[in-house]
């Protein structure tokens, strides 16, 4: 069978490949080789179809079925990947269940393309049969509307999304789609996912330049209906390579110098998409709204955190809803009778002072406003007092991500030198990275909501800020 013609320069479908000498369909996922050759995986007669709004096809070999057709993957179907953006992009209700997908599919792709061109060292390809599956489970662990609860305080949660997911590994459904992996896979794929394998093609699974964030990048900007989010894959798939550590002699997943640029379109993509789209006001008020909810939920005890672990967005605000009305009490009421009417209907809070980083220049934060805490929520209620509103009615939020730009990566030199890329960058080749700080104190602004319209003077807030009250 003749096939369709690749975006890759392959003869069959995307992320498949054709066995010299039989013309056999087979799927890309490489081996360790042997006499340079790879072994299949699977037939084309095992492999699903499945037809996406962005990669246009992705097929799932027969391993990767059988995982999608287990009830905590399906499960993804019924979590939104951007969380409460929807409230704001109409569009974005795609959901994890999407996403992992396309995370497969290009780690697919990733995989064909250095089995084409990567090293013959059987040692660079040590547990690459298992990265497709990695890539495809890397969120199985979500909460109820994504990463919103991972804000809150330990003791309001379960854990990551990482930590829940090795719960989910445990189960008898995916105990049983992992087991033609062989023994142990479990336990490896969920390292990869962690990011602490330590497999040569880790990176193509959490790092520096992993799939994932090619993908949520691409597919969030297409249904937000935004043009912020554009990552050339392309051409950092076709630069993606694998290079032994000048320092340690191990294989690592890196990229070539021709592709550096590309990486970078990657980075500001990032930026663009964290300032415009997941820190946009409304998308962060509207988390502030759910995530009182489920802390004060769990604080009065109508739910414990470890009944955060499972349900699907629309399960959990109906159990929620369930609880608080069957309940009594200050908290039971005014999540039943107001705040979760008021997420339903998107009454958000509203913004009474916002600070941007060029207010906060001359301030040195103190430690209590970063996350969630017990001495946050105390400043928040005194706030709400001064401001005569009720306790727990307002809302200091400073959102935090992390490093915007974690690079430590390989990058292979056109003259054939391998160097670490790190966050100094790499003068005349990539400099994005020494402008990192600048451009993630630009992305965060803090904020103060309030469930019901109120003032508050900024320098009120300053002083609160600054010890000064």
């Amino acid at each position: 069978m003749p096939g369709r013609p690749d975006p890759w320069g392959g003869r069959g479908h995307i992320g498949t490949g054709y066995e010299k000498g039989t013309g056999r369909l087979i799927q890309a996922f490489p081996r360790p080789p042997r006499g340079g050759r790879f072994t299949p995986m699977t037939s084309d007669s095992d492999s699903k179809i499945i037809r996406d709004p962005l990669w246009n096809t992705i097929r799932l070999d027969s391993t990767a079925v059988r995982i999608v057709d287990t009830p905590p993957f399906q499960r993804l179907r019924y979590i939104r990947q951007l969380g409460l953006a929807h409230l704001v992009y109409p569009g974005a209700s795609h959901t994890r269940f999407d996403h992992a997908l396309g995370v497969y599919h290009l780690t697919v792709t990733a995989l064909r393309l250095l089995r084409e061109r990567g090293p013959r060292d059987p040692a660079a390809w040590e547990g690459a049969e298992r990265i497709p599956y990695a890539a495809l489970l890397h969120d199985i662990g979500h909460f109820a509307f994504s990463h919103a609860l991972e804000e809150l305080e330990p003791d309001r949660r379960p854990g990551d999304h990482e930590e829940v997911g090795a719960r989910f590994f445990r189960g008898p459904e995916l105990t049983a789609a992992l087991e033609p992996l062989g023994e142990g896979a479990a336990d490896e794929i969920l390292a990869l996912i962690r990011g602490d394998s330590g497999l040569p093609l880790q990176g193509l699974v959490s790092g520096s330049l992993d799939l994932d964030k090619m993908e949520y990048l691409r597919r969030d900007a297409l249904f937000c209906g935004v043009p912020y989010g554009q990552v050339d894959v392309d051409r950092l798939l076709q630069g993606i390579d694998l290079f032994q550590d000048p320092v340690s002699g191990r294989w690592e997943v890196g990229v070539q110098e021709k592709a550096v640029s590309a990486l970078e379109s990657l980075l500001f993509a990032r930026y663009q998409m964290f300032r415009n789209v997941y820190w946009h006001h409304a998308v962060r008020a509207a988390t502030a709204l759910y995530k009182r909810i489920v802390e004060e939920a769990v604080g009065a005890g109508l739910m414990s955190r470890e009944e955060l672990v499972g349900p699907t967005d629309e399960e959990l605000l109906y159990e929620l809803a369930v609880r608080a009305r069957g309940a009594e009490g200050v908290a039971a009421r005014r999540i039943a009778d107001r705040w979760l009417p008021a997420l339903r209907e998107r009454r958000l809070p509203k913004r009474a002072v916002e600070l941007t980083a060029a207010d906060l220049a001359e301030i040195t934060l103190p430690a209590w406003v970063r996350g969630d805490s017990p001495a946050k929520r105390s400043h928040e209620d005194a706030l709400a007092a001064e401001m005569g509103l009720e306790p727990g009615e307002v809302v200091i939020d400073f959102p935090e991500r992390g490093p915007m730009f974690l690079l430590d990566l390989l990058v292979g030199r056109r003259g054939g030198e391998v160097v670490r890329l790190g966050q100094k960058g790499i003068p005349g080749v990539i400099d994005l990275p020494r402008v990192a700080d600048g451009l993630y104190r630009s992305a965060r602004v803090l904020r103060v909501f309030t469930f019901s319209p109120a003032t508050l003077p900024v320098q009120r807030l300053m002083d609160r800020l600054t010890g000064a009250s």
